[in-house]
């Protein structure tokens, strides 16, 4: 065979052997692209237009200034530490984390540690410049706060007579994951969850964290609220049982950020040249562990800097501490940053719950005036013809007026006036149009309209006062003689 021939076989394999290189590539592309796609399409596409949709209600926002009479507070309900078996994060790592979101109280629910809910463990008090009020979640969806420190409740104590001691002792009770069959007639109930993170999750189909891995590889860096906001559904059940209890009682309705920061991994470097990696929300379990020679350790440090024993040098999250604790917030009205007069707010109503990540609600408030005075959320007052509640929010909406829970009006601005028709519990959505799209962002505590006014404290009878006269009487004609 000639060399002619030699090199043209040659040109002609290398031809077809690179268009079949190619043809790979362009498979496993096309492969890995329909894999990724919904992952491409929201970090690329929908993710910046939400984006760009929330920094545009952070630049419009006025808050409206209204006086009420009560400082705000925004808080975060239902979280979790390191008590919890479920939780590594640690109270100072609290600390920062709410610092990043101008977070002023949090309420804690750690779990029970072998069987029992210890008040003198975790943090009390203010903590740089937080309000840390303890608390556990117990057992049949018990949620107390304002408990002495020192006081132990058991996993095995009966759930009605825990209530009336919960009540003895001062604190406030709401129920937790009101997805569950509670207890609803239960007398010592004050307040409920209206929302919860866990809960949003939990409501999707099954495996929907595995089935949307793909995705969340590629947005939850770049863009951590919007990829917690995929599970958002609104929480249409708990609040029609809402609804409906406060049809005969008061019950305050609260946001569950139900924060672990668990939802991950992180890799870990030890004294022994291996790598680790642990669940985000695991102090001790181990779910593998990697032994790195000369290739991989260089390659860890290429990727990831400086190795140093027994530090973190990776982490993926879903639930930072600080990404849940910005998605939703309790707001309430209150005297002061103190555990009684926040604890005294929830136990009132005067509080409303706000989806910040989207747009920051403080200013938001709700009100009616009449004789008697104005009145916030959680507040009443006696009905007069011609009555009006005023809705107010930092940003332009659209305002849901509801009377036990259906919808009698609505209407658009960042100030709206409502006729009242009658007595009856009225509370306001907002919903901020995203896109095109409204979207629930603020779901207010009702304000109670009552038949008549409250009745005025009651005088001294005049006939007591005239005994009182007559003894008196008696006594000076006594002296005399």
């Amino acid at each position: 065979m000639s060399e002619k021939k030699k090199c043209g076989r040659f040109r002609l394999c290398l031809k077809w052997g690179f268009r079949i290189f190619l043809l790979i590539v362009l498979i496993l592309a096309g492969i890995l692209g329909y894999f990724f796609r919904e992952g491409i399409y929201k970090r690329y596409f929908l993710f910046p237009k939400q984006a760009k949709a929330w920094a545009q209600f952070k630049a419009e926002r006025v808050e409206p200034g209204i006086a009420t009479g009560w400082h705000e507070y925004r808080g975060m309900l239902h979280s979790h530490s390191e008590l919890s078996h479920d939780s590594a994060a640690a109270f100072p790592e609290i600390v920062a984390a709410l610092k990043k979101i101008d977070v002023d109280f949090i309420c804690m629910t750690d779990h029970y540690e072998k069987g029992l809910a210890d008040y003198s463990l975790g943090w009390n008090g203010m903590h740089g410049g937080i309000l840390f009020i303890r608390g556990y979640e117990l057992d049949h969806g018990l949620m107390p706060w304002g408990i002495p420190e020192g006081t132990v409740f058991a996993a095995f104590d009966e759930p009605r007579a825990l209530a009336k001691r919960i009540r003895e002792l001062g604190a406030v009770l709401f129920y937790s994951h009101t997805e569950k069959d509670r207890m609803w007639d239960l007398p010592e109930l004050e307040g409920m969850e209206i929302y919860n993170i866990h809960t949003d999750y939990l409501e999707e189909p099954k495996g929907i964290i595995q089935k949307m891995l793909p995705q969340l590889l590629l947005t939850v860096k770049p863009y951590p609220q919007q990829s917690l906001r995929i599970i958002f559904d609104p929480p249409a059940g708990q609040l029609a049982r809402w609804d409906d209890l406060n049809r005969t009682r008061h019950i305050t309705g609260i946001a569950a950020n139900d924060t672990h920061q668990n939802v991950g991994v992180r890799a870990i470097y030890t004294p022994n040249d291996t790598v680790i990696l642990k669940g985000t929300g695991e102090k001790h379990k181990i779910i593998k562990e990697f032994k790195l020679n000369f290739l991989t350790r260089a390659l860890l440090k290429l990727c990831c800097g400086p190795l140093t024993p027994d530090q973190e040098f990776w982490r993926f999250e879903l639930d930072a501490y600080h990404v849940s604790g910005h998605h939703v917030n309790t707001h309430v009205l209150a005297k002061d940053l103190t555990e009684e007069s926040i604890l005294d707010a929830l136990r009132a109503g005067r509080a409303f719950v706000a989806f910040t990540a989207i747009a920051d609600a403080t200013g938001f408030i709700t009100y009616i005036e009449g004789d008697q005075g104005k009145v916030v959320m959680g507040e009443s007052i006696a009905y007069q013809p011609g009555m009006q509640l005023v809705a107010a929010a930092p940003n332009q909406c659209r305002f849901l007026l509801l009377n036990h829970g259906k919808e009698i009006a609505r209407a658009e601005g960042a100030r709206c006036t409502f006729d009242i028709p009658g007595p009856g519990k009225y509370r306001i959505e907002a919903h901020l149009n995203i896109l095109g799209e409204w979207t629930p962002w603020i779901y207010a505590n009702p304000i109670e309209v009552t038949e008549t006014a409250p009745e005025p404290p009651a005088l001294p009878a005049p006939a007591e006062e005239e005994t009182e006269a007559t003894a008196a009487d008696a006594v000076a004609t006594d002296d005399a003689a």
